[in-house]
């Protein structure tokens, strides 16, 4: 990768992350909580990127114990218009702190909340917060935020594609993943060292801080498990054999891994006119460069994307949104169906260089009624129609993503 390129997307990675306006928009009205993977942005978001709306902040990392000593007694700097606490869902008590912060100086002070845990689901025990916050969830980059491209969304539209390629970009995302440190580095030996270190430091202190786990080196052989099991059909009982553990076991170190953000599962889409296959999910990593296949790299890389896309239609904009796969108990099978309120949008197969239309795509689209489907594959430069069937490159397609 020419260092020129390098530059730019630095350039691009220091100016504001996708979610910046967005947050400090929310901020003059309630707190926002901010949740992601490890590493994934958030504490530059917090003290880099939000300070040019609120200059007069401050930040308190509860793993700092200075910090924690001041949280305890309340040792707020009267200067400041916004406070930042993160990591503060490893105190157990940290909602009912937050919540009676908030109460009774909400009018002096904004509050940002963020953390490497979900805390949509840490939020759920203890005393309610419904109605003080907003939520988001900060996902890697992608190649529309890499490019520094804002798209906005009609639903139900088609989606704004790009007439020009984006190869450099997207090449540097698939290699290298979307998590900021190893992306602006571009050095595969970085790469390999910075894999080790974060799911070292995700099983070492993240995950033993707030989990009860008795078998930690059993979940951390099912985390290596899994890049192999991306975009199949998820069998635990499968990984329970091959660990030679309890089903429960495996069913909770899953539940687990998804809560601080390794992994994710989508499901298939149910309607009444298509049989799907059960109710299994598919897998994904939310690092796809952890994932050695080419195919299965190239699918991860999208569900990231589209993950990304659905939150930000939730999180922001308020739509119920959500990511499926298309699958029949005879096989026909799409990978990815995006809908909102139940109702299709679009559909994407994902092939590495095949233009040909798969056939199931047209089965869905006349089946599920849906607007628009797509075939996106490896090839930059490629578009074509055929068959109602858009046949597109992925870093035009991904480009007109969030």
């Amino acid at each position: 990768m020419p260092s020129g390129k390098k530059l730019h997307i630095f350039r691009i990675m220091e100016k504001e992350r996708y979610l910046t306006i967005p947050i400090a928009e929310d901020l003059r009205e309630k707190m926002v909580f901010v949740s992601g993977a490890r590493q994934v942005g958030k504490t530059t978001l917090a003290r880099k990127l939000l300070p040019r709306f609120f200059p007069n902040f401050a930040y308190f990392n509860w793993d700092w114990r200075e910090d924690r000593r001041k949280i305890f007694k309340l040792e707020l700097p009267g200067d400041a218009e916004l406070l930042v606490f993160d990591e503060i869902h490893k105190y157990s008590g940290w909602k009912n702190l937050i919540k009676g912060l908030y109460d009774k100086h909400k009018e002096r002070y904004k509050i940002l909340v963020t953390g490497s845990a979900r805390l949509d689901l840490f939020r759920k025990a203890g005393d309610s917060l419904l109605g003080r916050y907003h939520f988001y969830t900060l996902h890697p980059f992608s190649l529309a935020e890499l490019i520094g491209r804002h798209n906005t969304f009609k639903i139900f539209e088609e989606l704004p594609i790009p007439s020009e390629n984006f190869p450099d970009e997207f090449a540097a995302l698939e290699q290298f993943g979307g998590f900021p440190e190893v992306l602006l580095k571009q050095d595969e030996r970085a790469l390999r060292r910075w894999h080790l270190e974060r799911l070292d430091r995700l099983f070492r202190e993240d995950i033993r801080d707030l989990v009860a786990i008795r078998d930690l080196g059993n979940m951390q052989i099912l985390s290596d498990l899994l890049p192999e099991r991306v975009g199949s059909l998820l069998s635990v009982n499968a990984l329970r054999e091959d660990l030679e553990v309890s089903h429960k076991a495996v069913r909770s170190w899953l539940d687990t891994l998804e809560m601080f953000y390794y992994h994710f599962r989508i499901y298939p889409f149910h309607v009444k006119n298509v049989r799907s296959f059960k109710k299994t999910p598919k897998l994904y990593l939310t690092d796809w460069s952890e994932v050695e296949r080419p195919e299965a790299r190239f699918e991860n890389l999208l569900a990231v994307h589209f993950m990304k896309f659905v939150s930000f239609l939730r999180e922001n904009q308020g739509y119920d949104a959500n990511v499926h796969f298309l699958r029949t108990s005879d096989g026909k099978e799409v990978d990815f169906l995006i809908s909102v309120n139940n109702k299709p949008w679009f559909c994407v197969e994902v092939k590495l260089s095949d233009t040909q239309p798969a056939p199931a795509l047209s089965y869905f689209r006349q089946r599920l009624q849906i607007p628009f489907c797509y075939q996106v594959v490896r090839t930059s430069g490629v578009d074509s129609i055929r068959d109602d069937i858009r046949i597109l490159s992925a870093d035009r397609f991904l480009a007109a993503l969030i």
